[in-house]
């Protein structure tokens, strides 16, 4: 018994001495366990802070542009359609450029240098969608504002003549047969305001056609109408046309 009772003494004094321990051992422990959660907030708050500018401000598709064709830009810089004034051509054809997509009855803009570049840019895609199966086919396109649209003296431009051209490939977009006139790319004057570009198709049928080596010499003041008439060849089946200045550097054509 006296065993027992030395047993409970020392055991009650042991949970006495403990008891008067906590208060000072338990809240440094709770102190130090506060302190690292206020830092480890603090990192990640700075974390956030560093990272949330980087990925704000946009959504959409970062870095626009879509070469090839779809919608150009990606920063609202994108053609414009021709005033009402000017849609009397705009038929069934598309005219995509890379970069810019489908100019068909657009206005070229400024913005990212496109005026510039379409300067350089390789001949275009041209799709006539509902070309009639089996037949053939002329494309022609030109300038009638050369050097300005005030002064047309050397109206018209020839700018690309392709005869030949299976319903199938300009279907798909791909003009190749019988290359007449290489393609050359618009390149309005200074100070000559906008210009239209011009494309026409014909239904060429089994015509031969031909351009003589004096007339393919000189590719302004080509006249077109006898082209046309010395051919018998009747309306054009389907047209556009997109218009575009002068704007940079690059030389402008002698005329």
């Amino acid at each position: 018994m006296k065993d027992e009772h030395r047993a409970v003494i020392k055991c009650h004094t042991t949970t006495k001495d403990s008891a008067q321990q906590m208060p000072v051992t338990v809240p440094m422990k709770m102190g130090a366990v506060a302190l690292f959660l206020c830092l480890l907030a603090a990192a990640l708050w700075l974390g956030l802070t560093m990272t949330i500018p980087e990925s704000s401000g946009g959504g959409g598709n970062p870095g626009g542009g879509n070469p090839g064709g779809g919608n150009p830009g990606g920063n609202g810089c994108v053609p414009t359609s021709l005033p009402t004034a000017e849609v009397g051509l705009c038929g069934k054809l598309e005219v995509f450029y890379m970069e810019l997509g489908n100019i068909s009855c657009k206005i070229i803009p400024k913005c990212n240098l496109y005026r510039q570049k379409i300067t350089t840019l390789p001949q275009p895609i041209v799709k006539f969608p509902t070309a009639i199966d089996g037949a053939q086919y002329l494309l022609v396109m030109v300038d009638p504002d050369a050097p300005s649209r005030t002064d047309p003296r050397m109206k018209y431009w020839r700018h690309w003549v392709v005869s030949n051209i299976t319903a199938a490939d300009i279907k798909a977009g791909n003009i190749r047969g019988n290359v007449i006139t290489d393609y050359q790319p618009p390149t309005p004057p200074p100070t000559t305001g906008l210009h239209r570009y011009q494309f026409f198709v014909y239904l060429q049928g089994d015509r031969v056609i031909s351009i003589s080596t004096k007339d393919n010499r000189n590719r302004g003041a080509w006249n077109l109408q006898k082209f046309l008439k010395d051919h018998n060849l009747q309306n054009h089946e389907t047209s556009t046309q997109f218009m575009t200045e002068h704007d940079g550097a690059w030389p402008p054509p002698a005329f």
